[in-house]
């Protein structure tokens, strides 16, 4: 390619142009950086120091000073409600709605963040007004979404139940099981409550909405017995093997107790024998464990314990064999038998705890609602150890 002259005098143009804009970015950034006051400066400078709540100082300064810094209110705000200090960052946020001059998108922004100060610091009928006023905005998503977390503390399952629509509806994405859930909820309070009619209706709602609902035959085997119908009870609670044969363990003692009611007891330890062979769990060997040492003496219950510790050797199964063999162990032996039952205990008990599958949180009890995490069937119904071992 050959070299054309006029290269030569289009050089020294595009340099004297870069040049002319490089000092015109800079004229602009030294006049915009003399319109911010001395403490912005010190502020960044604090931060630079890792002196935060100094900077924090600092910056409530060029707040008080600069009326048209929105951003630097908002980043205030949010600092405030993670450190803690709700009544400032209420104050924070509040500030910028009372201002007139904001854009639109900032006022919506104002409002979010004012509603999760609020929730933050427990106003939840402060929070939930604020929320609601999202609706139709770029914020409707977010707010549905605290909003159905304040329905939650507050137990007003009707609400959750609309909103989780709700939000079904703007994400295109299923709550079936969480709302079967909700109606769980109303089933229990309407069975407390020995509203029978109600209960049933509520049942059958969350069976609609998720047919795997295990929790929804394990209320309406309760409402059966709570109705007099042991029989209808455990047809019910039988159901529970084809939706999800884990949760077995979680009511093996009121299935006992149901088959007593009406005479089969033989017939329900069979059962549960039936169901632990298929269906290893520790809760489900301790009912069955319990029931043949009363029906069948101890040598049918250790008997039981060596077949399930060689099927599936776990510490606690361990720790309930020793306890049978101490009580009937001469005098000579018991020394060593509880200090190897001691020892076993002190190792295992940890292990006979619940873990989130979400959070991780630990439980002795099995809950549906994760404390920790608020997550809804988060907890499978098995011990930490038998977990380990699974995985």
């Amino acid at each position: 390619m050959e070299f054309e002259t006029w290269w030569l005098l289009a050089l020294p143009l595009f340099f004297g142009l870069g040049w002319v804009a490089a000092r015109i970015d800079i004229k602009q950034l030294v006049s915009e950086s003399r319109r911010l006051p001395s403490s912005y400066f010190r502020g960044l400078n604090f931060l630079l120091n890792e002196q935060p709540d100094k900077a924090i100082e600092a910056f409530i300064e060029v707040v008080k000073v600069e009326k048209e810094t929105v951003e630097l209110h908002f980043a205030l705000g949010s600092l405030f409600r993670r450190r803690g200090e709700l009544e400032r960052a209420i104050r924070m946020h509040q500030n910028i709605l009372d201002r007139e001059d904001i854009a639109p998108e900032q006022r919506l922004m104002a409002v979010f963040e004012l509603g999760q100060d609020y929730l933050k610091a427990g106003l939840l009928d402060r929070a939930e007004e604020l929320f609601a006023k999202l609706g139709g905005t770029s914020y409707e998503q977010r707010g549905l979404k605290y909003l159905l977390e304040i329905y939650e503390q507050e137990k007003d399952w009707e609400k959750a139940i609309r909103t989780s629509r709700m939000m079904d509806a703007i994400t295109g994405e299923s709550s079936a099981k969480d709302i079967a859930h909700f109606y769980c909820e109303l089933a229990t309070g309407e069975l407390t409550h020995q509203r029978y009619d109600a209960a049933l209706a509520y049942v059958e709602d969350a069976l609609a909405m998720n047919r795997k609902c295990t929790r929804a035959n394990m209320i309406l085997g309760d409402l059966h017995v709570a109705r007099g119908d042991s029989d209808a009870a455990i047809e019910a609670w039988k159901r529970i093997e084809s939706q999800n044969p884990a949760y077995l363990s979680l009511l093996a003692d009121r299935l006992l107790a149901a088959h007593r009611k009406v005479g089969r007891e033989s017939q329900g330890i069979a059962l549960l024998r039936g169901y632990l062979e298929q269906y290893p769990s520790l809760d489900l060997l301790n009912v069955v464990f319990q029931a043949v040492l009363e029906t069948a003496g101890t040598g049918d219950a250790q008997a039981l314990l060596r077949d399930e510790l060689r099927r599936n050797p776990t510490l606690i199964g361990l720790s309930r064999l020793i306890e049978v063999q101490l009580a009937e162990a001469p005098v000579e032996r018991r020394h060593d038998l509880e200090l190897t039952r001691n020892l076993i205990q002190q190792h295992s008990r940890g292990l006979s705890l619940y873990k989130c599958d979400t959070c991780g949180f630990r439980a002795r009890q099995f809950y549906w609602h994760c404390p920790a995490c608020h997550g809804w069937e988060t907890y499978p119904p098995r011990r930490a150890e038998e977990r380990d071992l699974a995985a």
